[in-house]
């Protein structure tokens, strides 16, 4: 290893695939917290005798904490650390989700399920920047993407719990909003003992613990003398939004949000579309979800080989490309019926799967230490306001418009993240971090896209 690159250029080991596991806890509980809502919403609906307006808001408070938490917890992150942080957002979402199956009324379940999302929120920048950060650049990009493949294992799970469940009585949302808890108490208890960011600690200018942090997952032969790359710098959130960061910050708002929006409108109210084309019953209902879930994790399989292979900016392009083509297809073709609405679904679960994960990579590499988690933290909030409001409107759109509609409207999202990548996209694959978050000159060196400054 040369000096400077202790991190960068060091072979994956043990440490990296705990830390890896340990991560994805996140991504699997906000998978399977945001799809359970929607198979919850089975029961819950009669049993509180919910409106449709009613059931968007049950859907969206998730999201719009989500918003809150990582807008919030990402510029903390920055502030005080990434450990302690690691620890208590999933604390509080145990709580939530407990809290959650005793609501007495439609609003403090809103109330508890806002709460929940803002501990989701807060684990994207929280869990995401640590693992970058200690991460070789050979498999960054695919051992980050991993972190986020699970969110699909979390909804699928989330249907098999459902399908067991499904015959628990009027009760079953209760037992299913407290499920998440199981998950985050897990996660919690694997995660104590994780070293803090080293990178982050030089960042901070807190030398002696952040040689300790290296000798812990390197060995007692290597110091900070390995990461001499890293300088004290302050941490504001402001920075995100000024020069020579602006114009990464849109990129990833703008992609993360074209991404999320058609894909948790699809996860929450999954039931709902299959209904609306007459598929009712068990099989249709969690059969079919649970196929559509599944084919989002078999998705991400060849999407994290062609991460280190054809790099970020293509597989984002072709993915957005292909989600267009096949929502637009199905939306303007109604003759195509159960069958192509299905189709549709599944070819965008395979293409969402296979470059979805890039919504954490991107931002962890285009932004350096201290301000990483904030640039996480921000794109996790954008990205939910387009979200929260789709979701929102969801039900009211299948009323009035129909499912063709829902899915002209994804096709014309999916064709915005693809012009947003087309232009503005830079390629980081096979770079170091240094590099990859360095200021405006690293842009201009840029071979590929038109990388706003």
């Amino acid at each position: 290893m040369t000096s400077g690159h202790l991190i960068d250029d060091a072979p994956l080991t043990s440490f990296h695939k705990k830390l890896t596991a340990y991560s994805s806890g996140g991504p699997f509980i906000d998978g399977y917290a945001l799809t359970v809502i929607g198979i919850a919403l089975i029961s819950l609906a009669p049993s509180m005798g919910l409106s449709n307006a009613e059931l968007g808001l049950v859907g969206a408070a998730s999201l719009v904490g989500v918003f809150v938490g990582g807008l919030a917890f990402g510029y903390l992150t920055d502030l005080i650390g990434r450990q302690v942080m690691y620890i208590v957002d999933l604390l509080v979402l145990a709580v939530a989700s407990i809290g959650s199956a005793f609501a007495p009324n439609i609003w403090v379940l809103i109330g508890l399920r806002f709460v929940l999302g803002v501990a989701i929120g807060a684990d994207y920048p929280i869990a995401t920047s640590l693992l970058a950060e200690y991460l070789p650049r050979r498999q960054r990009g695919r051992m980050l993407g991993a972190v986020f493949v699970v969110w699909a294992a979390g909804a699928a799970v989330a249907y098999a719990v459902g399908f067991l469940l499904r015959d628990a009585g009027p009760d079953a949302w209760r037992w299913l909003l407290a499920s998440p808890a199981v998950f985050a108490v897990i996660t919690l208890l694997l995660r104590l003992g994780t070293p803090e960011s080293a990178r982050w600690l030089l960042s901070k200018g807190r030398v002696e613990e952040a040689d300790a942090a290296i000798k812990k997952v390197y060995g007692p032969e290597y110091d900070v003398s390995h990461l001499s790359d890293e300088r004290p710098a302050a941490t504001s959130f402001g920075a995100v939004f000024r020069r020579p960061h602006l114009g990464r910050t849109a990129f990833v708002s703008v992609f993360w949000t074209a991404q999320v929006i058609p894909l948790f409108a699809v996860y929450t109210f999954a039931p709902n579309l299959f209904e609306s084309f007459g598929m009712t019953g068990d099989v249709n209902l969690y059969g079919g979800s649970l196929i559509i879930a599944m084919l989002f994790v078999v998705g991400g399989i060849p999407g994290l080989w062609l991460v280190e292979r054809i790099g970020r900016r293509a597989l984002l392009l072709w993915s957005f490309g292909v989600i267009a083509v096949a929502l637009a297809l199905r939306g303007t073709i109604p003759q195509l019926g159960a069958v192509g609405f299905f189709v549709a679904l599944a070819v965008f679960a395979l293409a969402s799967g296979a470059s979805s994960f890039l919504e954490v990579v991107y931002p962890n590499e285009l932004f350096p230490t201290e301000v990483r988690a904030t640039a996480v933290g921000v794109g996790t909030a954008v990205s939910r306001i387009g979200s929260a409001v789709s979701t929102y409107l969801l039900p009211l759109a299948l009323l009035h418009g129909g499912t063709e509609l829902v899915l002209l409207v994804g096709a014309a999202v999916s064709a915005l993240g693809w012009t947003a990548t087309l232009l503005w996209a830079p390629e980081t694959r096979g770079r170091s971090l240094s590099s990859t978050s360095g200021a405006a000159q690293s842009d201009a060196a840029q071979p590929e896209g038109g990388f706003i400054r």
